[in-house]
Parts: C-alpha cells; sequence; structure tokens
C-alpha cells in the first residue's frame, strides 16, 4: 500500500471516530446504523431527524433554521444532494432582497421536509420546503422535488414528475 493511500485511510478513520460522532450526537434525534461521510454540511442540525440506516452521500447539504426535517428509515442519499426547508421574502417591492431579515419573514417561508422510509434519492437532487417523499420512493439524479412525492413513485426532471412506479 503506497503513502497516499495509508494517508487516506488513517483520514477517513479519525472523521468516522471524532467528527461524524459529533454530526450524530449534533441531531435533533439520529438512529443506528447512520453514516455521514466527509463534507457533509448542516445548517440547523438541531432540526434535523434522522432515523435507521440512513445513508447521506458525500457533499450532501441540508439547510434549515426554522423547519424541520424528519428522515426515515432505509434511505439512501447519492453524493451532493441538498435539501432546503426555507425561501427567501420576495413579495416586499422597495427593499432588497438582501436586507430582509428573519423577523421579517413569514411563517409561509419556512416548511418541513418529510422523508419517508425505504427512499433512495439521487446524486445533485434537490428538494424543497414542504415536500413528502413517500415510502419506496426512487428520486433520480439531478431532480428538482418542489411537490410531494406519492409512495413507491419513481420521479425526475426539473421540475420532478413521475416517470413510473415501482
Amino acid at each position: 500500500m503506497n503513502i497516499y493511500n495509508l494517508t487516506q485511510k488513517l483520514k477517513r478513520g479519525l472523521y468516522r471516530i471524532t467528527y461524524a460522532k459529533i454530526i450524530k450526537s449534533s441531531f435533533a434525534k439520529c438512529g443506528n446504523n447512520v453514516t455521514v461521510p466527509e463534507f457533509c454540511s448542516f445548517s440547523g442540525i438541531e432540526h434535523i431527524f434522522v432515523g435507521d440506516d440512513v445513508s447521506f452521500g458525500e457533499y450532501t447539504k441540508i439547510l434549515t433554521t426554522r423547519a424541520n426535517v424528519y428522515l426515515g428509515n432505509h434511505i439512501m442519499f447519492g453524493p451532493n444532494v441538498t435539501i432546503v426547508t426555507g425561501n427567501h421574502r420576495i413579495n416586499i417591492v422597495g427593499k432588497y432582497m438582501s436586507e430582509i431579515t428573519d423577523p421579517m419573514k413569514e411563517d409561509s417561508d419556512y416548511q418541513d421536509v418529510c422523508i419517508k422510509n425505504d427512499v433512495w434519492i439521487g446524486c445533485n437532487s434537490v428538494i424543497l420546503k414542504g415536500v413528502t417523499i413517500g415510502e419506496g420512493a426512487v428520486i433520480a439524479a439531478g431532480a428538482l422535488v418542489s411537490r410531494d412525492v406519492p409512495p413507491y413513485a419513481v420521479v425526475g426532471g426539473v421540475p420532478a414528475k413521475v416517470l413510473k412506479n415501482r
């Protein structure tokens, strides 16, 4: 084994026994057998509820401040999946959007995301606020999920639509 491979193996091992444990203990709830690889980021981690047998892909990003993210059991994330539970307020004309502070936002700007059991989320997918993904669903790579997904549906596209059922 060359020195580079040995260094990478050591780095991954140190990550698993330190940083990954800190992340898992920071979730609002964290089930058993949860895998959090390197380069994931969680904003509002105290609003994220994780079930059993959840495997995050590298570069998974969950952005939440007021709303919650509920992840069921047996969920697989591909790399670079993003979940966003909030939105910017765009209906105040005459004020720059960047000047709108958190207290100026409305409750409807934040909505929970719920992903049921046995879901596979393909790489580079984006899941927006207010979405519930039904049990057994598959989200195709690159999908933009802005509406609820029925159980056992395979969805894809921008915006995502039902392609077929499992």
